[in-house]
């Protein structure tokens, strides 16, 4: 675990990641995230799990075993928490997605619902995590509504996986397929700062949540070129582009990927780090 400490900048960051220089304009953020039902199948089979270390530690200040996965997806985090013995429900507003969870995992209960609108009692669960996902929350009505099903000291946490490029050639990726493909929250320093404040409103409002806490852990995923291509044909950027621009950039990256000793013979690990972003109810 590589643990990070907020100190001293922790108002900056959170100012700079809720400012939103990067963020993306609400209606085409509604476009991004409206995305991946089409290729709902195409996210199960191609988007990793996350590491059972950071899950661990996102749970680890929880007064209880009732977990909600918000955002649920395909149920990329629903299995990881399952598998650790988690009492898990799902929370999913796509319905190519949801049904794509429900086909994958059937003992998990999973309803459709949004972060915005949690289909669930007060204080119901006590621990609220979400893979990938937060990012996409409108925070000015998930905020209280994720305070409501807590139950009081639960805990809200996001993961995120991003690529190592730390590692020269997840670097060299990143250079060739640009922001559309691996955006600021997918490489560890600017992930740091753009989920610092992910937890808060945009539009002021009173503090729902205690002070945050990031951490990474190692992760890694088996890939080959094609599987490492098809899995960044389902980042939001990429599926929301004109198809010719869309296969451009994919040819490209196989391109790059087979010119590479790393990843050109068969299969290999994508470096990968799970960082989380962990806060308690207040």
């Amino acid at each position: 675990m590589r643990r990070i400490d907020n100190g001293p900048e922790r108002n900056r960051r959170q100012e700079e990641s809720r400012g939103g220089g990067q963020r993306l304009p609400d209606d085409e953020r509604r476009l991004h995230g409206s995305s991946f039902g089409a290729a709902a199948g195409a996210y199960a089979e191609h988007r990793p799990d996350y590491a059972q270390a950071a899950v661990r530690w996102a749970l680890e200040p929880a007064p209880g075993p009732r977990v909600l996965d918000l955002g649920a997806g395909t149920g990329k985090l629903t299995g990881t928490l399952l598998a650790m013995g988690v009492d898990v429900v799902a929370v999913e507003p796509d319905p190519a997605m949801l049904a794509e969870l429900r086909r994958g995992i059937p003992a998990v209960q999973a309803l459709a619902g949004s972060a915005e609108a949690i289909p669930l009692p007060d204080g119901s669960v006590d621990a609220v995590l979400s893979g990938n996902a937060m990012h996409w929350f409108d925070m000015d009505l998930a905020g209280p509504e994720i305070a409501r099903v807590l139950a009081p000291g639960g805990v809200l946490a996001g993961l995120w996986n991003v690529f190592d490029d730390g590692v020269d050639w997840v670097a060299g990726l990143a250079a060739v397929t640009g922001s559309a493909a691996i955006g600021p929250r997918d490489v560890p320093q600017s992930w740091r700062v753009e989920a610092a404040g992910m937890h808060l409103p945009r539009k002021g409002g009173g503090a729902r949540f205690d002070l945050p806490e990031q951490a990474e852990f190692p992760h890694g995923q088996g890939r080959t070129a094609d599987s490492l291509v098809a899995t960044l044909g389902t980042k939001a950027g990429v599926l929301v582009m004109p198809e010719r621009e869309r296969e451009a950039l994919l040819s490209r990256t196989r391109a790059y990927l087979e010119g590479r000793p790393e990843t050109a013979d068969g299969a290999f690990v994508l470096p990968m780090l799970t960082g989380v972003l962990r806060v308690r109810r207040s």
